[in-house]
C-alpha cells in the first residue's frame, strides 16, 4: 500500500467511526424534537411536524407561462432594442455604477442585498440572497482557515476561491440591477422593466417583474430569481472548462459531501444559544439540485417564524466579515493565536460543535485578511431561457422535515479535523 492509499484508508476509517454516532445523534434529536413539538401544542420548531408550505398560485403560473410563450415567439425577444430617452440612459448608467461599486467583493455584495431587503421587505429574495452570500463568504475564508490549508495546496485553494468568487459576483451582477430597477420603478410610479434587456437580464424576468408590479406575489418572483440566477451561472461558471478541470472534477470537490463542506446555514438565537438552520447541498454541480435546495432554503427562511425572526435579528445586528466568528465566537476566532502549528503538532480539539477543555479556538479569518479583491470580468453573453420547461420549477414548496443543522455542522467540522490529522488527502 503506497503512502497516498494509506492516508486515504486512515481518513475513511476515521470517518466510518463517526457514522454510527452521527446516525444516533440525528435519530435522537429528531425524536426529541417531535416530542417537544407535540407537547408545545403546535408551537413551531425547525424540525416540527406538519412543515409549512409556500403556496404558488396556479393561475399566476398559467399567466406567466402564456406571457413567456408569447415572449419566446417574438424574434429577438429579450435583446436590447429601440431608442432610449435621456432619463433612461442616465438611470441605466446610475444602476451600472452602483452595481459595480457594490459588487467589489463578497462583503459589499452581501451588504447591498441586506440594504435592499431593509428598504423593500416584499423582496424576499434579497434576504435569502444575503444569507446565502454570507455562506459563500464563510466558505471563501475557510480556504485560509484552520483546516483546509492542511488539505489543499495553495494553487488549488486559489482555484476554489476563484470559482466561489466568480459565482457570487456574477449572480450579484445579474440580480442586483433588477432590484435597483424595481426601486426606480417605485420612485417613478410606473414600471420600467422594459429596460431589463439593456442590463443583459434574461427574457423570463421581464414578465415576472411586470406581474409582481401588477399584483405582488413574493413566492412567484423569488422562485423566478432562484431559477434564473442558477441557470445564469450554470454555463458561465459551473460548466466552464477551466473550473471543471481545476475545481468541479477534482477529488476535493467530489468529497465535499462526505466531509460535509457544502452546508448552507442560517444562524438564529434560541434560548440564548446560536442555532443553525439550513440544508446540505449534496452536489453543487447539479443545476436541478441547486434550484431545489434554493427553494427549500427559501421555505425554511420564510415559513418558520422562529428562524425568520432570528435570522433577521442576526443579519441586521451582525455585520458580515466572512469570519465564522460572526455567529459562533465560542468556537472560532478571526485572529490566529501564535504561529500556525506544524502537522506533527496538531491535536484533536473538537467535541461536537464545542471545543475540548483547554483547546484553543479555530482560526477563521475575515475576508479582508484572507483574500484581496479581484476585478470582476464581464460575463459571457447569452440567454439561457429558450423553452418553457423551466417553468416546471414553479410549484408549492414544503419546508424539509429536518432543517436543524447545529449538530450536523459540528459533525462536519469533526470529519474535517480527522481528515487533517489523517494526512494531506487532497493534495
Amino acid at each position: 500500500m503506497n503512502r497516498y492509499s494509506a492516508r486515504k484508508s486512515a481518513i475513511r476509517a476515521g470517518l466510518d467511526r463517526l457514522a454510527p454516532l452521527a446516525r444516533t445523534v440525528r435519530m435522537t434529536a429528531r425524536h426529541l424534537l417531535q416530542m417537544l413539538a407535540a407537547a408545545a401544542n403546535g408551537r413551531r420548531r425547525p424540525d416540527a411536524e406538519a412543515p409549512g408550505i409556500i403556496r404558488v398560485n396556479p393561475a399566476a403560473v398559467r399567466a406567466l407561462t402564456e406571457r413567456c410563450r408569447w415572449k419566446l415567439s417574438l424574434p429577438g425577444s429579450g435583446k436590447p432594442g429601440g431608442s432610449l430617452t435621456v432619463p433612461e440612459q442616465r438611470l441605466l448608467a446610475r444602476i451600472r455604477a452602483e452595481r459595480d461599486a457594490c459588487g467589489r467583493n463578497n462583503l459589499t455584495r452581501t451588504a447591498a442585498y441586506l440594504r435592499v431587503y431593509r428598504d423593500r421587505p416584499e423582496l424576499h429574495w434579497a434576504l435569502l440572497a444575503h444569507m446565502v452570500s454570507r455562506n459563500g463568504g464563510w466558505t471563501m475564508t475557510d480556504l485560509r482557515g484552520e483546516f483546509l490549508p492542511h488539505l489543499l495546496a495553495e494553487q488549488q485553494r486559489a482555484w476554489v476561491f476563484g470559482f466561489l468568487e466568480r459565482a457570487n459576483a456574477l449572480i450579484f451582477r445579474d440580480a442586483y440591477p433588477q432590484l435597483l430597477l424595481y426601486e426606480a420603478s417605485l420612485q417613478a410610479r410606473r414600471p420600467l422593466f422594459h429596460l431589463l434587456p439593456e442590463l443583459g437580464v434574461s427574457a423570463v424576468m421581464r414578465p415576472l417583474w411586470e406581474m409582481f408590479w401588477e399584483q405582488p406575489d413574493p413566492a412567484l418572483l423569488t422562485i423566478g430569481l432562484i431559477v434564473n440566477e442558477q441557470h445564469y451561472i450554470e454555463e458561465r461558471v459551473v460548466r466552464n472548462p477551466a473550473y471543471r478541470k481545476h475545481v468541479v472534477d477534482t477529488l476535493f470537490f467530489q468529497m465535499q459531501s462526505l466531509l460535509q463542506l457544502n452546508q448552507v446555514v442560517f444562524p438564529y438565537d434560541r434560548d440564548g444559544e446560536c442555532r443553525l438552520a439550513g440544508l446540505t447541498l449534496e452536489s453543487f454541480s447539479s443545476l436541478h439540485e441547486r434550484i431545489e435546495v434554493g427553494k427549500q432554503l427559501y421555505a425554511i427562511l420564510f415559513c418558520i417564524p422562529e428562524v425568520k425572526e432570528g435570522v433577521r435579528r442576526f443579519a441586521f445586528a451582525k455585520r458580515h466579515t466572512a469570519s465564522r466568528a460572526d455567529y459562533w465566537p465560542h468556537l472560532f476566532s478571526p485572529v490566529r493565536s501564535g504561529v500556525p502549528p506544524r502537522r506533527n503538532q496538531l491535536r484533536e480539539r473538537l467535541e461536537g460543535h464545542r471545543l475540548m477543555p483547554g483547546a484553543g479556538k479555530l482560526y477563521s479569518p475575515s475576508l479582508q485578511e484572507a483574500w484581496p479583491d479581484r476585478p470582476v470580468a464581464a460575463p459571457e453573453r447569452g440567454d439561457w431561457f429558450r423553452e418553457l420547461a423551466a417553468l416546471d420549477y414553479w410549484r408549492d414548496i414544503r419546508t424539509p422535515d429536518s432543517c436543524d443543522m447545529t449538530q450536523a455542522f459540528g459533525s462536519g467540522l469533526k470529519k474535517l479535523e480527522l481528515a487533517v490529522l489523517a494526512g494531506e488527502l487532497f493534495v
